[in-house]
This record gives C-alpha cells, structure tokens and sequence, in this order.
C-alpha cells in the first residue's frame, strides 16, 4: 500500500466514512422495512426475510465475482481498478439501486423491491472492499487505527439513526396507523434522497485530489476453494427458488432452505477436512482457523442480523406488547444502539491510560452510548420511559467486558456464553423481559467481529490477505440466517423461531475455545493474538 501521508487529507476522510453511515443506517432501517413490507405486501415471515436474504447477498455476490475475477487474471482487479474508482463506482452502483426502489414500491412487485435492494448490496460490496484500506492510506500508519475505529463509530451511529428516521418518514405521516396507510410518498423521498446522497458523494470523490492507494501483495493461488465457494454459490441461490421449486415439486418451501443451510455447512467442513489431509492448493483455507472462522463469521452476521430483523413480528404480539408497526421502532433503534454501546466499552482498550482510568471509562461510556441512544429516540419524538430498565442489560455486559480481560479468546468465549444465557431467558419469558433479553442479543455481537477476526487470520503469514476476503463472503450469514428463523417462524411461531441465534451464539463460544486449541498447536501464543478492527 502506498499511501501519500506528506498532505492533509481531513476533507477526504470525513466525507469518505459517510459510506460507513450509510451500511449501518440502511442495515438497521431494515429492521423497520421488513414489517411494513410484510403487511403492505401480504407477506409470509420468510418471504419477508427475503430483504435481508437480498441485501447480505449482494455483499456476498459482490466479494465472489471480484474474487473469482481475480483468480482468473492472477491479477487484483480492484487494485487495478484503484480504491477510489472502486468506491467511486459502489457508489454509483448503490444510487442506481435506490433510485430502482422507486418504481419498484410504486409496481407492488415484492421482486423488484428484492432486486432493487441486491444492487444497493452489491455496490456496498465494492466500497466496503476499498474504503477500509482508503481510510488507512489517508494519513499516517501511527493513526490507522484511530481512523478505523472513527469510522467504525459512524457506522455505530448510522445503525442507531437508521431506525428513528426511517420509523418517522414511514410512520410520521401515518399518525399510529398501521404499515398500510403510511404514504408511499413518504418510502419515495427516502431513497431519492439517498440516492442524491450517493451520487453527491461519488462526484466529491471524482474531484478530489486523493492519494493512489494501491497493493503489491501477490494474488495467492487457491484453486480447490473454487469449488466449495461455488456450491455455497447454489446454496444462496437456492433459498431464492425455493418458491418456485415448491410449487413444482409439491415440497415445502421449507426443505429448500433447510437444504441450503444444510449444503453451506457442509460445504465448509468438507473443505476443513480435506485441507488437512493435503494443504496444497488451498490457500488461507489450509488452515483450520480460517475455515472455523469462516463459520464464525457467517453465525456471527447471522445472529446479530435475524435477532432485528425478525422483531417487529415479535414486537405486534400480545404477550410482547402488542406493539404498534409505528411504534416498534425504538425497540430496533436500541438494538443497534446496543453494538454502539458494547464498542464504545471495547474501544476504551485502545488508548494508553491508567488501569484504574479504563476500569471507570469502562464502566461509564456503555452508559454515555446508552445516553444518546436515548436521545435520538426522544428527540425523534418517541417514548423512551419504557426503555430505561435495559440499563439492567448494560450492567450485566459491563462485569462480561472484565471477565474478558481484552482478550480475543476470553472475550468471545465469555460473549459466546452470555449470547446463548440472553436468548434463552427470552425463549423462557415473555412481555418486556423477553424483549430486553433478545435485544440485549445486540450487546454480545458488538466486540465479536474484532474477535473472531484476528483469532481466524492468526498464523497465516502471506495468506492474510486472502483469508481476510474469504472472511467477508460469510457476512452471507446475514442473508441466510434470517430466511431460516423466518420459516421456522412460519411452521412454529414467532418467539420458538429464536432458538436459531441460540445455536449461532454457542457454535461462537464453540469456536473460540476450538481455535484457541489449534493456535496452540502451531505455537502461537494467545496472550499475544490482538483484536482487529471493528465491523
């Protein structure tokens, strides 16, 4: 990487994290389209996890062409690109995308809608790909890291606001009434908005005099990954033709997406195996790490997406609330305020201070997030009185984030645990316990990322980098997962349906202790292994 550090890039670096907000303010506000898409359009629960199917995929698509691309020129196509035309043209791609919801919500073809929502995906993909490097290159390397976590933090914040401005333009209008009444209007101006916003920050990019940031890593050769990648590939595409393979065979849709959950898994621990008995031609993926990260990773996406994106179904129940569409979303804005809570614990770490000063700021910036948390919801208008006992939730983190010692391992071990411990008070209780025990779902995804990342990247010398993207393919868990609770939903009801994070959170304590066994294997001292960057 060659980055240009002689100049001042601040101009370039603030606007260039406003991509950061934007995967997280349209990740979160999914969590509020999804039940206005299920009762506008009559959908089943899965077919309203069809959104979320299509908007992870598209990352997963995305990372897949630009690595098969690249395995078949043997050369790096997006640093041939350069990062600032990658981004330029995710950005471009993205606007395309949302200018596609207009006409899509106005023809009340749920299918466009999924299309429109796969192109947005896609040109994320892109500039998820580039930005992160882009941020590293503008400004020193001593600072990289203080630049990454800024940006991580906008993307905190753009989880948080997504919820409370899309909930106010959808429901602003609509006066407590139902998703059917709200004005289309009011979907129409959001994503012409963003579309404008796309495309104002693509032509400052054009303009701008940035530095030329490019890689000379050598592209590894992994001709047997080919393989697996391209069943999971099938796998993907399945769930999306399980409506018509059911109509044609007699089968229920079910089958179909069980069956690709089934082959993916499959898919991955065949590769585990095979790797072992010969690591030729394999690449990243001839270390066990990387595959049980790959896993972890694709549980991990899963997890902290289904957990929201199946709540509104929770949320209009009697025994939850009996909420209104209008008004579940503080409850989603929570859930994503809660990954900003538990980084902004996590990120405390990072800094060089007194033990005793980062055992207060631990203790009290969870409580400053969980502050403007509040804030955005009230000034967005919203009850927030109802969501003051979750301080309870936050404590409970809190002894969790000492008990982890900033230790990858521990961390995710501990994490894992309290995951597993949160969704199983929710599947045993009802009313606002419940509620508060599956949002706090959010607090035990926050400081996973870093985790799971740097324990599956470990030891892997000049395949990094190649595991690094194997690693951002499984962000497909958030397209897969939510799918399967959504038909599980269907068959067994809403509240069962959250058995699936239960067994995400476990296979994550699972892997945290396997992996640790494996590092220990090659030499590699655990102590010494550090979080990465967040997600």
């Amino acid at each position: 990487m060659q980055p240009n550090n002689s100049k001042s890039y601040g101009s370039a670096l603030y606007t260039l994290i406003t991509v950061f907000f934007f995967w997280g303010f349209l990740a979160a506000s999914n969590g509020i389209f999804i039940p206005f898409c299920k009762t506008h359009f009559n959908l089943t629960q899965f077919e309203s996890q069809l959104i979320d199917f299509t908007f992870y995929g598209g990352y997963f698509i995305g990372s897949l062409i630009l690595y098969f691309a690249s395995q078949a020129s043997r050369v790096d196509i997006l640093n041939k690109l350069g990062y600032k035309n990658g981004i330029i043209l995710g950005l471009i791609i993205s606007a395309v995308g949302a200018l596609g919801m207009v006409p899509a919500i106005g023809s009340g073809a749920f299918g466009f809608i999924l299309a429109a929502f796969f192109v947005i995906a896609v040109g994320f993909s892109l500039q998820q790909t580039a930005a992160n490097p882009f941020v590293i290159a503008l400004g020193s390397a001593e600072t990289a890291a203080s630049r990454l976590n800024f940006a991580g933090a906008v993307n905190n914040f753009g989880g948080l606001m997504g919820p409370v401005i899309v909930g106010v333009l959808l429901f602003g209008t609509a006066k407590g009434a139902n998703a059917a009444k709200v004005e289309i209007s009011s979907v129409n101006n959001l994503y012409y908005a963003l579309a404008g916003l796309f495309v104002a920050v693509a032509v400052f990019f054009w303009f701008s005099n940035l530095p030329k940031v490019t890689s000379d890593e050598k592209i590894e050769p992994s001709n047997k990954a080919n393989l697996p990648l391209f069943i999971i590939f099938i796998a993907f595409g399945l769930i999306l033709a399980a409506n018509p393979l059911s109509n044609a065979t007699g089968l229920s849709q079910a089958y179909f997406v069980y069956a690709s959950l089934a082959i993916i898994l499959c898919s991955l621990i065949g590769s585990l195996l095979s790797a072992q008995k010969n690591g030729q031609g394999w690449g990243a993926m001839q270390y066990p790490q990387l595959i049980y990260g790959m896993l972890a990773i694709f549980m991990y996406v899963g997890a902290e997406v289904t957990i929201q994106s199946n709540m509104g179904a929770l949320l209009v129940l009697p025994e939850f609330g009996g909420w209104k569409e209008s008004d579940i979303a503080p409850f989603i804005s929570l859930y994503w305020g809660s990954l900003m809570i538990g980084r902004w614990a996590g990120a405390v770490g990072a800094f060089n201070l007194k033990t005793t000063t980062k055992y207060v700021l631990t203790i009290i910036m969870p409580f400053v997030a969980f502050g403007v948390v509040l804030l955005a919801n009230y000034i967005s208008g919203a009850a927030i009185n109802h969501l003051l006992p979750y301080a309870v939730c936050i404590v409970v983190m809190i002894i969790a984030f000492f008990l982890g010692k900033q230790k990858p391992a521990r961390t995710l071990t501990v994490f894992g645990l309290l995951g597993v411990g949160f969704m199983v008070l929710g599947l045993l209780t009802t009313g606002i316990v419940a509620v508060y025990a599956f949002i706090s779902g959010g607090l035990c995804c926050s400081i996973m990322w870093p985790s799971i990342f740097a324990l599956s990247v470990t030891g892997l010398g000049k395949y990094t980098s190649q595991g690094s993207a194997f690693l951002i393919m499984m962000i497909l868990g958030g397209s897969i997962i939510p799918p399967v609770q959504g038909i599980l939903a269907d068959s067994a009801g809403i509240h069962l349906s959250y058995i699936i994070p239960v067994i995400g959170f476990a296979y994550l304590a699972f892997f945290a202790w396997k992996v640790s066994g494996e590092l220990r294997k090659q030499g590699i001292d655990l102590d010494h292994v550090e979080a990465a960057g967040g997600h």
